[in-house]
């Protein structure tokens, strides 16, 4: 697919095959206008031609341009909500498990055993369209361990609930960002868009065809615009394997907060229990 391969490229090749595309259409143009054997037709084309006869083309290229960038910053914003909440989810099963009653280190074990799946194998596969099978399964194992009647007995119905909200959350918040991610573009917009782009191109070439300098002036600023505009665009296309991809780091800093937990839960056990011998002296 033309447009995958497009946004698979680095961020420079982006911008140079959008300008290499504009330049060899801009070239053509200038050289059929003033070659001397194809000048007469198309000075004929161009004859009677002023700039609001091609304003309704401008115009649709302006307002889709305008839609696609919506629904690509659109997609990078959800994208960006979507990874905060599962940090935020994350946190708060953890923060929940240590403030019970209950002995609640295993449902722990397994929220950093998904933790470390979701940031370890999901999120590079991600790349590939794909998903972490791991990282289901561990998802599995931690809702199945949250969901155990018990924790309402020994942690109370509220934070038992409140726990299980939690890791519910956690779940659909991964079924989301894994569903941003495998949506494929839509081809048909950015065609949609080339063609008006280049039909604009046309015109402005048309309108100046008897003046060769304004003509190469206009069509190059306008090629500028529009090729960093499409450019900036496509950046933002594929919020989880483009050239600008959404960062894991909030998900690493609820990683390292759980080992800082850890960490902490094992440097503070007592070095007396009750009933044992006092340490020698």
């Amino acid at each position: 697919m033309v447009l995958s391969y497009w946004l698979d490229q680095p961020v420079w090749l982006i911008f140079t095959l959008l300008a290499a595309i504009f330049a060899v259409c801009g070239a053509v143009i200038t050289l059929l206008s003033v070659s001397s054997g194809t000048r007469p037709g198309i000075t004929k084309l161009g004859l009677g031609l002023v700039a609001p006869y091609f304003s309704a083309i401008s115009v649709m290229l302006a307002l889709l341009t305008g839609f696609v960038a919506n629904d690509a910053w659109e997609r990078q914003r959800q994208a960006s909500k979507i990874v905060q909440s599962e940090k935020m989810n994350l946190l708060a099963v953890e923060d929940l498990s240590i403030a019970t009653a209950s002995d609640m280190t295993e449902i722990r074990a397994r929220l950093r055993t998904y933790t470390n799946a979701l940031i370890d194998d999901e999120w590079p596969k991600m790349a590939e369209l794909e998903s972490s099978r791991p990282a289901g399964e561990a998802l599995g194992r931690l809702l199945q361990a949250v969901a155990d009647p018990r924790h309402t007995t020994e942690a109370g119905a509220a934070a038992h609930s409140a726990l299980l909200d939690a890791v519910m959350n956690l779940r659909a918040a991964r079924g989301d960002r894994l569903s941003l991610s495998e949506a494929h573009g839509d081809q048909s917009k950015w065609l949609t868009l080339m063609v008006l782009a280049l039909l604009t191109l046309l015109s402005i070439g048309l309108i100046h065809v008897d003046k060769p300098v304004p003509q190469a002036v206009a069509m190059i600023l306008f090629a500028i615009a529009t090729v960093t505009t499409l450019g900036v665009i496509a950046l933002h296309e594929r919020p989880f394997d483009g050239p600008m991809p959404v960062s894991a780091a909030p998900l690493e800093a609820a990683r390292a907060v759980m080992m800082a937990e850890l960490r902490s839960e094992s440097t503070a056990a007592p070095t007396c229990q009750i009933g044992s011998p006092p340490p020698a002296r």
